[in-house]
């Protein structure tokens, strides 16, 4: 055993449950935390390392958690500007702007809303997620805009990750694909996994392989060339929008991953600068964590967007539209 870390160790005493669950139950550590251990790779079920949460335990099976010990936060407070929606000594809901990284990670070290919350929460933000990602619950993309909840306590994190986890969470997103869905609405399904082919994509993958992601989405509006669609999002999974929208062959206006801009609008994208993918967190709701409060929150379409959707619109049609926005 390193000076850096703790090991539990024992036997699973029930067989046939989730192992986050029964480890949490044998160990006194959280579920979060457990999952969190198990994501590093610090769990082992007979001396072989585990990472999966749900998977079934045996009875009687051996298990090893290494736990390292707390470590200062190394993501460092910065006093970045921040659209504070709502605040309580609990959470915090925040307006993301496109453009601004989440947490820190390899080719941001700081710059973050991570640095910006230790600065603005003054260090309190839940442990849960690491020292690098500190509070952190969900995320969204650096060039996606809009509504993101951070705990500030463990306990708030994790009852914030039990609805994230059972599909509870209210969460819609407004967005402008290339070209007009067909049909105008309905339900995009497909598990979602890293690409074999590019590490830096996420892709459909047959059932059973990725996790599985369900989007449900309506056009709002037809543009010329494109539509205003909203996505509600039944599971959370990375990139999930981007891609389901590409998979039925209308990607988001401006994505540099996973669909190339239709060429008679390139004029337009070029001569707006719009330079990201055309989506916004439009709309987040859950049950408090901790009053059990219903919260719902909403966020107008950022002006790039704006811009972006005016100039598609057909003549007279643009205040009717924007109403939507």
């Amino acid at each position: 055993m390193g000076a850096d870390e703790t090991i539990i160790s024992g036997a699973i005493g029930a067989g046939g449950q989730r192992l986050d669950k029964v480890l949490a139950d044998a160990s006194g550590l959280s579920r979060e935390r457990v999952k969190a251990l198990l994501g590093e790779g610090r769990i082992s079920l007979s001396g072989k390392v585990m990472t999966q949460a749900s998977f079934k335990s045996v009875e009687g099976t051996a298990f090893e958690i290494r736990v390292p010990e707390a470590a200062p936060a190394e993501a460092v407070a910065q006093d970045i500007p921040l659209i504070v929606v709502y605040e309580d000594d609990a959470l915090i809901v925040v307006d993301k702007p496109a453009g601004l990284v989440v947490h820190p990670a390899a080719g941001n070290a700081d710059g973050t809303l991570v640095n910006a919350l230790l600065h603005h929460c003054r260090g309190q933000l839940s442990g849960i997620g690491g020292v690098a990602r500190p509070g952190i619950v969900h995320r969204i993309d650096k060039d996606t805009s809009g509504l993101l909840v951070v705990a500030k306590t463990d306990v708030a994190h994790e009852g914030l990750a039990k609805q994230f986890a059972d599909h509870s969470i209210v969460r819609a997103y407004k967005c402008v694909t290339a070209g007009l869905p067909v049909p105008v609405a309905g339900t995009v399904r497909g598990a979602i996994a890293r690409s074999s082919h590019d590490r830096k994509k996420m892709a459909l993958v047959e059932e059973g392989r990725g996790k599985h992601a369900v989007t449900h989405y309506r056009t709002l509006a037809a543009l010329e060339g494109a539509a205003l669609v909203e996505c509600r999002l039944e599971t959370g999974r990375t990139h999930q929008v981007r891609v389901h929208l590409a998979s039925i062959g209308h990607p988001l206006l401006g994505d540099p991953v996973y669909g190339r801009t239709p060429s008679k609008l390139r004029p337009l994208v070029q001569r707006l600068g719009f330079q990201r993918q055309a989506l916004h967190a439009a709309e987040l709701g859950f049950i408090h964590p901790v009053s059990d409060e219903r919260l719902h929150f909403t966020s107008s379409t950022p002006v790039d967007m704006r811009e972006l959707i005016v100039e598609l619109c057909a003549e007279g049609q643009d205040a009717k539209i924007m109403a939507m926005v």
